[in-house]
């Protein structure tokens, strides 16, 4: 039986990485992934590096260290590092008979691991020219969305910043999230309560709210994979959490976690502009009710936003000012 090993920081895993898993996954029994480092890399944590890795390669089995298993220095010595691979794999009663990489330390690897554990271990070389995929993590940190195509799209999804526009009725989200979507050409996830609301008649359940929630979480999800460093999200779980509290005076739990969910931008649109009533929405006084609510919700939550207000114009404006046709530099 051929009892494969691949070891790295996969910070971030990208095409070159699939492409070793691959090559060894394709001439192994059995394939164990290792992922560790000491340096603390923005958005590549242990608990992500597991999951892209995990996506590309459900039958795999994945372990990723973190600090708490007392990871070696980046920087330290091949031995120190070959020989805490060694003592984690009889930790994990896992004895490989090959190792897979693409690098020139991978003979002495595999020769350390056999001196270690006491079996023959051989070391497979997988494109050490970077032939196929000639790029780095090194090199895609250093540009991360210039270098969006050597990841895959999940990963890719990870490094992109949503931004939330909330507010009350009738303060412009729709119209200025697809209209900011366009500026700075990316992806633009729309509204999914008000799509169901339109198909059941203005009839909504309880729990169409908490279907509301993860729907909304999950296309912001899947258009995160395709979006241009920006994601704009019309509207966010927090709303859902306000009319669930406001037409039931209750909220499932599930949507209650739901509406905790972190954004890396937060606009609130202002109520100062003559509502427009188009059939669906409820009156000032609601609007205002409803505002007011954010405000205190975002300064409990200690969330910090930016607010928008004036005329569509005025907005747009001020929107360009936060977010200045940076998608000039990033497309």
């Amino acid at each position: 039986m051929i009892r494969g090993l691949v070891v790295g920081k996969f910070a971030p895993f990208h095409r070159g990485h699939e492409f070793l898993i691959s090559n060894a996954l394709s001439q192994c029994d059995e394939l164990l992934i290792l992922s560790y480092t000491s340096r603390d890399f923005p958005v590549c944590d242990a608990a992500r590096r597991r999951q892209w890795i995990q996506k590309s390669f459900p039958e795999v089995r994945v372990v990723v260290f973190d600090a708490t298993d007392n990871v070696p220095d980046d920087e330290a010595s091949d031995s120190v590092q070959r020989e805490f691979v060694a003592r984690k794999l009889r930790e994990l009663e896992y004895l490989p008979t090959h190792v897979f990489t693409s690098e020139d330390y991978g003979l002495g690897f595999a020769e350390h691991l056999s001196t270690s554990l006491l079996q023959p271990i051989t070391h497979v070389s997988v494109d050490p020219s970077r032939g196929n995929h000639p790029v780095s993590a090194t090199d895609i940190r250093a540009d991360v969305h210039g270098n969006r195509h050597w990841l895959p799209p999940h990963v890719y999804a990870d490094f992109v910043e949503r931004i939330a526009l909330i507010g009350a009725e009738s303060t412009g989200k729709s119209t200025l999230g697809f209209w900011l979507s366009q500026q700075l050409e990316t992806q633009f996830a729309g509204e999914y309560g008000r799509e169901l609301w339109e198909q059941k008649h203005g009839q909504l359940s309880f729990d169409d709210l908490l279907l509301i929630g993860q729907r909304q979480v999950e296309r912001e999800m899947r258009l995160a994979e395709t979006a241009n460093r920006f994601l704009i999200c019309d509207t966010t779980p927090l709303t859902t959490l306000f009319y669930s509290l406001n037409y039931f005076q209750m909220a499932d739990p599930r949507l209650t976690r739901l509406a905790c969910r972190r954004y890396d931008h937060v606009i609130l649109l202002l109520p100062d502009f003559p509502m427009v009533q188009d059939g669906t929405r409820q009156d000032e006084a609601f609007r205002l009710q409803q505002h007011h609510w954010y405000v205190r919700e975002l300064v409990e939550r200690n969330l910090e936003y930016l607010d928008v207000s004036g005329s569509i114009a005025a907005r747009q404006q001020q929107l360009l000012e936060m977010f200045p046709l940076m998608h000039r530099q990033f497309s």
